[in-house]
């Protein structure tokens, strides 16, 4: 899984910020057991995050594609954490990812590939119902109207987040 992860990090970058001039390669500053952590220099200044991939995909006959959660610190920017999903294949046009850790659930707005939370308001919960939690399911919708869920362990992103929270 680490392999993957250091493969696909400069591409989950290049997606997730929409900016593949901008994108530069990652490096990656840590393990933090589920959680790899990377950082990149952008134009705007160092960009640090937390990235993890599934320990479970549903329905296991789908080609559900790369999927990863990840956590980015940007600079200058307000949000402290700002959370994404990933997924290996475009979203249902208008529909919603759902992210639910024990009883709390999210709603994240879906474009192309990517999810973020709806409100970002909800983002420093999220992030706190993420250090408290064991694991975390995502459920979305495919771009064909599949519905799919993803479980992600938690296990170290109190860890991996305590490291780039100096990201400068």
């Amino acid at each position: 899984m680490r392999g993957l992860i250091a493969i696909v990090s400069s591409l989950v970058l290049a997606a997730a910020f929409a900016a593949p001039a901008l994108a530069q390669q990652a490096t990656k500053i840590g393990q933090h057991n589920a959680w790899g952590t990377y950082s990149y220099q952008s134009q705007a200044g160092k960009v640090c995050y937390v990235l993890t991939v599934p320990t479970d995909k549903q329905p296991p006959s789908l080609d559900h594609g790369d999927m990863f959660f990840f956590v980015s610190q940007r600079p200058g920017q307000q949000v402290s954490y700002e959370p994404q999903f990933i997924a290996g294949y475009n979203f249902q046009e208008g529909s919603k990812a759902t992210v639910t850790i024990d009883k709390k659930s999210f709603s994240m707005f879906t474009r192309g590939k990517s999810a973020w939370v709806e409100n970002a308001a909800e983002e420093p919960v999220l992030i706190a119902a993420m250090k408290t939690g064991t694991d975390m399911k995502v459920s979305a919708k495919s771009g064909r109207g599949n519905p799919t869920s993803y479980v992600f362990s938690l296990k170290g992103i109190s860890a991996a987040l305590a490291s780039i929270a100096k990201c400068k």
